[in-house]
């Protein structure tokens, strides 16, 4: 199942640090099967309200990322991304295609 690395960024500081990072980041990705699914680009805010940038990366599954996240290759220029930046991040799996809302309502129907 498709996994994701989502950034929800809080601040950043542009700087030669962040462009290097930029620049070498997707020779990180490649091994492991990671793309940019969206990356800080345009959003409507359709309720609520959103001041953060967005960063969503897709893997093939969770191992992917997993092995994304922790390889040599990324340590490697990680600081130059948290030097300068503040987010918070997640790694994910994606649901079973076979999920049922429904089933989730009713196990927590049982709860109340």
């Amino acid at each position: 199942m498709t996994a994701y690395a989502l950034a929800n960024v809080r601040s950043v500081e542009l700087c030669p640090d962040i462009v290097e990072y930029l620049e070498r980041i997707q020779a990180t990705m490649d091994p492991f099967g990671g793309r940019f699914a969206f990356h800080g680009g345009e959003k409507e805010v359709v309720e609520g309200s959103w001041a953060q940038d967005l960063i969503l990366i897709e893997f093939p599954d969770l191992e992917s990322v997993r092995g994304w996240w922790t390889s040599p290759e990324y340590q490697a220029i990680k600081h130059l991304r948290t030097d300068h930046m503040a987010a918070d991040i997640v790694l994910f799996d994606t649901l079973p295609k076979d999920y049922q809302v429904g089933e989730t309502a009713a196990k927590l129907a049982t709860l109340l």
